[in-house]
């Protein structure tokens, strides 16, 4: 995420639950897909899995990105 991402998530997460869990959440998928794309030769079951990650962390990204779309109109 860009750093004035960041600096308005930082912002709002006090005040708003769902961005926070969204984030929180966006963070694990991160640390799961780094240790995921170690692996040197991924399993079929390992590649699933890092396309699995991969599909919530983008999905939870976009609802953040609304959040911050609204915040920023409002």
């Amino acid at each position: 995420m860009e750093a004035t991402e960041l600096e308005a998530i930082n912002q709002l997460t006090a005040s708003h639950d769902e961005l926070r869990h969204l984030f929180g959440k966006h963070q694990d998928f991160e640390r799961s897909l780094q240790r995921l794309e170690r692996i040197r030769y991924p399993s079929e079951a390992e590649r699933r899995e890092i396309n699995r990650v991969k599909r919530l962390k983008l999905r939870g990204k976009d609802r953040i990105q609304s959040i911050l779309a609204t915040h920023r109109e409002a």
